[in-house]
């Protein structure tokens, strides 16, 4: 993702609140999820695990992941991504869609 966009980011969610900007702030998002995920859960299937760390946040956290994007597995977005990850609701997703996938790697 081009650095200044990341930078237009933050200014462009705050303008307006239509599904475009709830998706590209999730895609954003999700760029700072994944060398997490990555880092720290080695072995959990990626996307599934991802996915289930997103769809748990809340719209804050959302926004703060957005505007890490870009800057890797850093210790603001390691501790986000922690948190989120401990809710019940997201080890429910992450067994619940990631386990199928990883079982069928096996």
């Amino acid at each position: 993702m081009r650095p200044d966009l990341l930078l237009a980011l933050p200014l462009l969610l705050a303008a307006c609140t239509s599904p475009i900007a709830d998706t590209l702030a999730r895609d954003a998002a999700k760029s700072a999820v994944n060398p997490v995920i990555a880092a720290r859960f080695p072995g959990i299937p990626l996307e599934p695990a991802t996915n289930c760390i997103i769809d748990n946040a809340s719209a804050g956290e959302i926004v703060q992941l957005a505007t890490l994007a870009g800057s890797g597995a850093n210790d603001a977005a390691t501790r986000i991504v922690l948190d989120i990850a401990q809710r019940p609701d997201t080890i429910r997703c992450i067994a619940t869609e990631g386990l199928p996938v990883l079982l069928n790697t096996l």
